[in-house]
Parts: C-alpha cells; structure tokens; sequence
C-alpha cells in the first residue's frame, strides 16, 4: 500500500494516475505545500511526498515516478538500454521545457510578494511554450512519446500540457489536442481525476 501525500490538483496527480495505471493500492492524503504535514515528510514543503515500505519517503514527483515504474517494470523501458535513455530524454525535455516554464509563471505570480512579481515575465515564458509545443508537435509521431509503448514521460506532457491549457498558455496543435485527448480517457486517468480533491 502506498500513501500519497499532496492535493490531486497539482503535481501529485501525476503520481495518482501513475498508481491507477500500475493497480496498485493506494491512498490520499490531501494536503496542501507548506503546511506542517508536508514539512514535516519535505523540508521544502513541496508536495508531492509518497510513502513507501511502511515509513520511507520519496519527493519529487518525477523521481517518484521513476522509483514506481521500476520496482513494477510498467511505463518504462528498461535501465542501461537507448530506449531508456530515449525516454529520459524525453523526461528531462518535459521537465526543462514545460514543467519549469509553468512553474517560473506560477511563482512569479502567486508563489511569492506582490512587490518581488514581475507580470511582463509571463510574455516571455508564453513564447517560449509556444515554441516548445511546436517543436514537440512536429516529431511526435505517436500514439505515445516513445511510439507504441505508454511511458511515464507521457503523463508527465500530458499533466504539464492540461496544466498549460488551465493557465492560459498558448495551445495551437491540434496533434498534441488530440494526444492529450486519447491519454484523458483512459480508464487510469479517469479513476485518478475522480479522486481528486
């Protein structure tokens, strides 16, 4: 049994839907980033947090993600194979070029003082997805990142391409419309969004 720590409508969903598509047991703690509960599993208060073999404690969405697909040997290819570092790539894309601009647009908004907020940073961080997006659109050949295997890279676009589309970032391929649609309707999805809290 797993526990997942962290509030589904953030980057804890990732790690949800990634639970759903293993089958496994797991429940929900929903608390929010920077309350005691989550200082005291991350000293960041970062959420999410899951707790695994009774009392260890993984952060970081995308490393637990990693830790989940390999001890059940599902959504990833194989440690030491060019698929693998294929699918890396493709993480460490994701995360360089669609996490971390969404999140640079969250802090310099609501994540920190008003006075230290810079609104005209957001022109800059739109242009930059946008350019991101298609760049991505015109190699995807589908139906998922690495072709005919699911992967956790693409819950990753897909939580980070929902996540665009809810902030008002640009989202002008219809090619990537359509694989975010085919991923929001699997079973494993909808389970995991049906607990969000």
């Amino acid at each position: 049994m797993y526990t997942l720590i962290g509030k589904l409508a953030s980057r804890a969903f990732r790690v949800g839907w990634m639970l759903e598509e293993l089958g496994v047991e797991w429940e929900q703690v929903p608390a929010s980033q920077h309350t005691d509960e989550v200082y005291r599993l991350n000293p960041a208060g970062k959420i999410p947090a899951l707790v695994v073999d009774g009392d260890a404690v993984l952060v970081d969405s995308t490393a637990i993600m990693t830790y989940l697909a390999d001890k059940h040997g599902k959504l990833t290819f194989a440690a030491g194979t060019l698929e693998r570092a294929r699918q890396d790539g493709f993480t460490q894309t994701i995360i360089d070029e669609f996490d971390q601009v969404l999140y640079t647009s969250a802090r310099t908004g609501a994540l920190i003082p008003e006075e230290l907020r810079s609104p005209q940073v957001k022109d800059g961080l739109h242009w930059e997805y946008r350019r991101n997006l298609a760049r991505f659109a015109e190699t995807f050949d589908g139906p998922f990142l690495m072709g005919e295997q699911m992967t956790l890279a693409d819950i990753l676009l897909t939580h980070c391409l929902q996540w665009g589309a809810i902030a008002k970032f640009p989202f002008e391929s219809d090619k990537m419309r359509a694989y975010v649609k085919d991923m929001t309707s699997r079973d494993a999805y909808r389970s995991a969004h049906a607990k969000m809290s």
